[in-house]
């Protein structure tokens, strides 16, 4: 494939102990659960996770902090994702027009059911993105979000030693406001990390366009004999799938010529509590 290079820039981040709005404070996170117009999503960590479905441009505002204490810069090759751990590396393809780019995952979003990643402006337009969502393949790279994961403050060398003392917090992106889980010891503020993040490169690698067909799915059912009866009360099909090392149960409604089609059938399945619900390309 042919890569064409348009740059590449390095960011100087500089701290603050109190990390207030706009001073970065690099961290490694997985997050609370969290919610967007009635839908809950739960951040874990899948450090070889992949999938298909829409892609949609960011609308944050330039110069907040991201989820993982960036100060964010739509010029650089970035994305938010509903529950990987932060910050991660992805290989995102535009399966309409065959273009591919690498970005740094670190915040969570896009705050839209059925949107699998929000994508910087300089990530969109090096895919070759209009203003509507495009479908995509995501491709996580393993062994660079693991070295994130262990380096960086609040990682998984820092988790084993020392658990978390402040409260957990379930916040939600549509707007709603924060609700504290569990006990708190106080309100005390974490010294800065004082840790420097390099832009990722800004390329774009060219293959082949692969569109396909959008699909309503439905995972994590453990018993066949369950998806089978959602799948009939829905117009479903049932497939198996691999979670870990244990078999499951997903059901798929479609296929979806048109976006809205898609859109207007994981309504009805969120509104039929089927909450894990979300959207494939295939």
């Amino acid at each position: 494939m042919k890569k064409v290079v348009f740059g590449c820039c390095l960011l100087l981040a500089s701290c603050s102990p109190a990390h207030p709005p706009g001073h970065p404070d690099v961290h490694y996170t997985v997050g609370a659960a969290w919610s967007a117009q009635g839908q809950w999503f739960y951040p874990r960590e899948e450090f070889a996770w992949q999938g298909t479905g829409l892609a949609v441009r960011q609308t944050d505002r330039e110069g907040e902090l991201t989820a993982d204490g960036e100060v964010r810069s739509m010029a650089t090759m970035t994305a938010s994702h509903p529950t990987l751990q932060l910050p991660a590396i992805v290989t995102v393809t535009n399966l309409e027009n065959g273009r591919q780019v690498r970005v740094r995952v670190n915040d969570r979003g896009p705050a839209q059911p059925g949107r699998i990643i929000g994508l910087s402006t300089q990530a969109a337009n090096l895919l070759g993105m209009g203003r509507d969502p495009a479908q995509v393949r995501i491709v996580e790279d393993e062994l660079a979000s693991r070295q994130l994961a262990e380096s960086l403050p609040g990682g998984v060398a820092l988790q084993i030693s020392a658990a978390p003392k402040e409260q957990v917090i379930q916040s939600s992106l549509g707007g709603a406001g924060s609700a504290p889980v569990g006990s708190s010891t106080g309100g005390e503020i974490p010294p800065s990390s004082g840790v420097q993040m390099s832009d990722m490169p800004v390329t774009y690698a060219q293959g082949y366009a692969s569109p396909g067909m959008l699909w309503v799915e439905t995972m994590d059912f453990t018993s066949r004999y369950a998806a089978m009866r959602q799948a009939g009360g829905h117009g479903g099909v049932v497939r198996p799938v691999m979670s870990g090392q244990s078999m499951m149960w997903a059901v798929r409604q479609g296929p979806f010529a048109t976006i809205s089609a898609a859109d207007a059938a994981l309504k009805r399945a969120l509104a039929d509590g089927l909450n894990g619900s979300h959207i494939v390309v295939e």
